[in-house]
């Protein structure tokens, strides 16, 4: 089996939270057999030599949307054919794994159905390049839920880009066709519209705590997890008494969520970057206005919800934004208030453990899967060093150099 070692002037020692100097990794086929300041060379390996730059565990964005692009979100799913989307998504894949992504977990298709499991396929069997892929098919909704095609001629009866489900008995039955159809784990709204009302967030719930209690032991029969998109209370308090594997935007977690949070072990996904992009490019001053009020009450429950140590996991909601620029959520949440190694341990020890992948990824050490990147500069002194990833390995396999 081939080796490569890879030699740069820093290697991120994510778990001990240090930077070690100078850093080596030694890879035989998909794996990291060695990890130090000098690892052994075997006879005819191939030797890299990355220069001034931090050898780090390949990135990971436990929120994204392979099948959006920037523009009209509602008019992109009802106007561009599944076979489009799906060339779309085969790009996006591989723009997201040259910005140093090596996993990632796609959180709904938006109405593109199981079309990611031929995404994910493909890449698992080296047909294209991207990330290692949790996938979860359609998101699950209620009938005029969260962006159920509202706003259309009701005549022109315009499909939603989720999967209806009213109740517990019809959510399991959505479930076990999306499981049949090759989804990883289910995503779910459970709140949706947001208004901002006397500077407070406001937010409907979608689910009861039984409906999405009964979600949660169907996912779990076949050793699976629910996700879902919950903004505020009491939806995301319903979703942590459901026991969820995470909770994704969580802009307002009361003390009762927050302590569950901890004492479950659900990661919150703060997705801040693609708040900052509506905000920025909202069609109206008062629209810009509305997004901004919203961004500013987010990141204020943020800095609470770190105090109170709910546990984090990084993810960006890329999709409406342009993929491969998504490493920007590691700087916001440094920006906002979290330490560049906490946020760090989100992405990849804590990505790892939300993507099932704990033990496999998300470090450098003996036995893992060889997904490293490299990057200028030093992460934990300016985590804008992961915007430039100069180096991408994933299984062993150069992408970029």
């Amino acid at each position: 089996m081939h080796a490569i070692v890879l030699h740069a002037a820093r290697l991120l020692d994510v778990k001990n939270g240090r930077i070690v100097k100078p850093g080596e990794v030694l890879v035989r086929g998909d794996r990291i057999v060695e990890v130090g300041t000098v690892v052994k060379r075997p006879a005819g390996a191939e030797v890299i030599d990355l220069g001034d730059r931090t050898l780090m565990p390949g990135l990971i964005d436990a929120h994204v949307h392979l099948f959006l692009h920037p523009g009209a979100e509602d008019l992109q799913t009802v106007q561009e054919s599944v076979p489009q989307r799906t060339i779309t998504a085969t790009l996006a894949a591989r723009d997201d794994l040259m910005a140093g992504f090596t996993a990632e977990r796609d959180m709904g298709t938006e109405g593109a159905g199981s079309a990611d499991t031929a995404v994910r396929n493909a890449i698992n069997e080296g047909l294209i390049p991207g990330p290692r892929l949790r996938i979860s098919g359609n998101a699950v909704n209620i009938m005029g839920g969260h962006e159920d095609a509202i706003g259309y001629n009701p005549e022109q009866h315009v499909l939603p880009n989720a999967d209806y489900a009213n109740n517990a008995d019809e959510l399991v039955a959505v479930m076990r066709r999306q499981f049949k159809e090759g989804a990883d784990f289910i995503k779910i709204y459970e709140t949706g519209p947001d208004s901002v009302v006397d500077g407070k967030f406001h937010t409907i719930y979608q689910y009861t705590e039984a409906e999405l209690e009964a979600a949660v032991h169907e996912a779990a029969r076949v050793g699976r997890k629910v996700a879902v998109h919950a903004t505020g209370e009491p939806g995301t308090l319903y979703a942590a008494q459901a026991g969820v594997a995470s909770i994704d935007h969580a802009n307002q977690l009361s003390d009762e969520t927050m302590r569950l949070m901890r004492e479950k072990q659900i990661f919150a996904v703060p997705t801040f970057t693609i708040f900052e992009y509506f905000a920025e490019h909202a069609a109206t001053p008062a629209q810009a206005a509305r997004e901004h009020q919203t961004l500013d009450l987010k990141v204020q429950d943020f800095k609470k919800q770190v105090v109170a140590g709910v546990p984090m996991a990084v993810g960006s909601d890329v999709g409406p934004f342009p993929h491969g620029t998504q490493a920007r959520e590691l700087v916001l949440m440094v920006k906002h208030g979290m330490s560049p190694l906490a946020v760090l341990q989100a992405d990849l020890l804590n990505g790892a453990k939300l993507l099932g992948w704990d033990g496999h990824i998300g470090a450098l050490e003996s036995g893992y899967l060889a997904d490293i990147v490299a990057v200028p500069g030093d992460p934990l002194q300016d985590m804008s060093a992961v915007q430039n990833v100069e180096f991408v390995m994933k299984g062993g396999v150069v992408y970029k150099k």
